[in-house]
């Protein structure tokens, strides 16, 4: 086994963790629909999050072509994938327990799924490098804009309550990741 596929295999665990939760999670409102009310903006970025961790997978592919890996390379891959697991279980925790439904849990917890969130994309910025300064600049300036405007995004979300700004936040940020990963990313070579 090539180290590559070494690091790949725990990565992959992490990950497939976090799609099960996420699974498990959409399970539950399948199967008890009436049991806590629904709040379609949490349940965009349940659909936002899986995608990306689908997505996260494929692109780390890239990194087979790292030819020496090092202790803080592999603490950051590994660390990368952390912080989606951790995404997908704020997503749905294990008790709703004094929340009426999903908006209210949402909200509460708004700060700590978008401070991840804003996380995760400094860890996309921090990958996107690792992975070469000629792959880094073919993403262009789209990337580069995406790379402020998407962290912006969370951090206003992290402080604001306004129901409007997340809808659209939301929508917004999922069609763009869609937009996004059908348009570069076909293959991974």
């Amino acid at each position: 086994m090539e180290l590559f596929e070494y690091i790949a295999v725990f990565t992959s665990i992490v990950a497939g963790l976090g799609v099960t939760h996420l699974l498990q999670g959409v399970a539950r409102l399948i199967q008890h629909p009436g049991r806590k009310q629904l709040y379609w903006v949490h349940l965009v970025w349940v659909v936002y999050t899986f995608y990306t961790i689908i997505f996260w997978w494929w692109w780390e592919f890239r990194f087979v072509q790292v030819e020496v890996w090092t202790f803080p390379l592999y603490l950051f891959v590994i660390s990368f994938a952390l912080v989606l697991y951790l995404l997908c279980v704020l997503l749905f925790p294990s008790e709703l327990g004094e929340y009426a439904g999903f908006k209210g849990y949402f909200y509460s917890r708004r700060r700590w799924f978008f401070g991840l969130l804003t996380l995760f994309f400094l860890f996309d910025f921090l990958d996107t490098w690792l992975k070469g300064s000629d792959y880094f600049f073919s993403l262009g300036t789209e990337y580069m804009v995406s790379s402020i405007a998407q962290p912006t995004g969370c951090v206003i979300g992290m402080f604001s309550k306004n129901e409007r700004y997340h809808s659209v936040f939301a929508v917004l940020s999922l069609a763009y990741q869609l937009s996004w990963a059908l348009r570069f990313y076909q293959t991974v070579g």
